[in-house]
Formats: structure tokens, sequence, C-alpha cells
């Protein structure tokens, strides 16, 4: 099992797919609860934006959506 404390590992990591099953699929998949991960929040399609300065938001992957799901170090939140 990998160490929960191991600070290589990032915080937050968030996937994208563009249907619903391969976003829910990934937490087992890639067994991330064995290396020390939780699921937060929903799984459901948002739209990406990026800021750069005090510009206007520019769309990215030009404006589709994608399932979103983030993975979180259990570690980071208890």
């Amino acid at each position: 099992m990998a160490d929960q404390n191991d600070d290589n590992m990032p915080e937050r990591i968030t996937v994208l797919a563009k249907d619903f099953t391969p976003a829910a699929m990934e937490f087992h998949r890639r067994n991330m609860s064995a290396k020390g991960y939780r699921m937060e929040g929903q799984i459901v399609p948002r739209k990406f934006q990026m800021i750069e300065g005090m510009g206007e938001p520019k769309e990215l992957f030009e404006g589709e959506q994608f399932y979103a799901v983030t993975f979180v170090r259990k570690s980071a939140v208890e």
C-alpha cells in the first residue's frame, strides 16, 4: 500500500473523460483507495475555461464539456 503521507503524491488529481462511465470507473481501475485517495464531489459534465492575468476567460477544449472526477488524498482532509 502507498504511504498516505508521501509528500511526492499530489493532494488532488482530476481526470477528464468524454463519457460518464470511464470517469466513474477510474477510481477502481487505478486502485486509488489503496494509493490513499478518495473521490471528491460528483462526477458531472463541466465546461473548462482559462484565465490569464486580468483578461477574459477563454474556452478550453473548444467549449466541449467533459465529465470531471477529482481524487483527493485522504490525509489532506483528515
